[in-house]
């Protein structure tokens, strides 16, 4: 992670060359756009209007320079104390040092894993089916391992840093911003793009429950905050349609099919660097390539709602599929809210706390200790997902 070790790279073999021109293409399209700086607020406190202009108009946004070198330095403790404790192999209760693995004891869907440089959801019925579409696998190097971890859900429970950054007081008013003062809470996690290893996400757009709603608009189904602990290249980033947040449900298996590979023509690349925050409407065709690169990508991956999208809603999630969310579920996921905020004013008091509307007009308050440590295990078996 820190570049001292070698890391044996594949490659995408007879495709490199047009691989390699897609992503400088790419990413000379995503500066045109317009839509990357600076988070800015009027003298009223209200998020500046340029920038929602422009996360409407192309369906995401990266704010530049949000996260310090201190956050920074937390986060990455935390990320690479989290890849220590990772199961030996997949299933497996001990880690490398024979210690009990990360969420071993832990009953949510948690750790996922590919094969290096593979596609684990393209083409599958996984995920409600929504990767319809493999994405192009590189050959993986000989010294790779079976299978990595790619993606971690509930991170929250595994790192106070994580936990702080969802407490981030002008992040929180950029969700409000956009999805309202009474916003929800949807998932979080930390994706892990490893050099020479880490696995695609095949072309795809979030959410499966409103697509066919009368009241269905570009923001129906939320977004999602996506931290950058070393940023982000065209090799190893996630690349969106602009746009396409707009246009409903879309047949992907007919653009790949007309566009002659997994190489969508008006793709663009998010290009961040260490603490850029990218937000990006989870109804936009976006995807990522395995990283062939020698960069790795850490994100730590914050959803949230608009409260009226989730509210009386049938989940349509991992593992909550049956569920209704009533107003005490919602209740509930939330605390990891007051939580963050808790813990984010104990390590930076210099802050001026966000204050969450929900709880606020409740009356309710959180307090970060131990005991809120062990309540909020398992807590993504709440998720809200739409």
């Amino acid at each position: 992670m820190d570049g001292s070790k070698p890391v044996a790279l594949a490659d995408y073999g007879a495709e490199e060359a047009a691989m390699q021109d897609y992503l400088r293409e790419g990413e000379q399209r995503a500066f045109a756009l317009g839509n990357r700086g600076p988070i800015r607020f009027t003298s009223s406190g209200a998020l500046h209007s340029d920038i929602l202009d422009a996360y409407w108009r192309c369906g995401f946004y990266v704010f530049e320079g949000v996260l310090k070198p201190d956050e920074l330095a937390d986060i990455e403790r935390d990320v690479k104390d989290i890849l220590d404790r990772l199961p030996v192999e997949k299933d497996a209760p001990l880690d490398a040092k024979g210690r009990p693995a990360l969420a071993a004891d832990c009953t949510a869907p948690t750790l996922f894993w590919s094969k290096p440089l593979g596609d684990p959801f393209g083409g599958t019925d996984l995920a409600n089916g929504r990767h319809p579409v493999k994405m192009f696998e590189p050959k993986a190097a000989a010294d790779a391992p079976k299978e990595v971890v790619y993606l971690i859900l509930g991170s929250l429970q595994f790192s106070e840093a994580a936990l702080r950054l969802y407490g981030h007081p002008q992040l929180l008013a950029i969700v409000a911003a956009i999805n309202g003062p009474d916003f929800t809470p949807f998932s979080d996690a930390i994706f892990i793009k490893e050099p020479g290893r880490g696995a695609s996400v095949a072309w795809h757009q979030d959410g499966v429950t409103h697509w066919n709603s009368p009241d269905w608009d570009e923001g129906s189904h939320g977004f999602n905050m996506m931290a950058q602990l070393y940023g982000c290249t065209a090799a190893n980033g996630v690349w969106v349609v602009p746009g396409s947040h707009k246009l409903g449900k879309l047949d992907i298996k007919a653009l790949v099919a007309w566009a002659g590979s997994e190489r969508l023509p008006d793709a663009v690349p998010m290009i961040c660097k260490p603490g850029d925050v990218a937000v990006t409407n989870r109804q936009t065709l976006h995807g990522s390539f395995a990283n062939t690169s020698k960069d790795w990508r850490v994100t730590l991956n914050m959803g949230f709602h608009r409260r009226k999208s989730v509210l009386g809603v049938k989940g349509g999630g991992l593992h909550n599929k049956e569920a209704v969310y009533d107003a005490d579920r919602i209740r509930e996921r939330a605390r990891l809210i007051g939580y963050a905020i808790d813990a984010r004013r104990r390590r930076f008091p210099h802050e001026t706390p966000f204050v969450y509307k929900p709880h606020a007009d409740e009356g309710l308050t959180y307090r970060w200790d131990a005991q809120a440590k062990a309540d909020i295990k398992d807590y993504n078996l709440l998720d809200l997902s739409i």
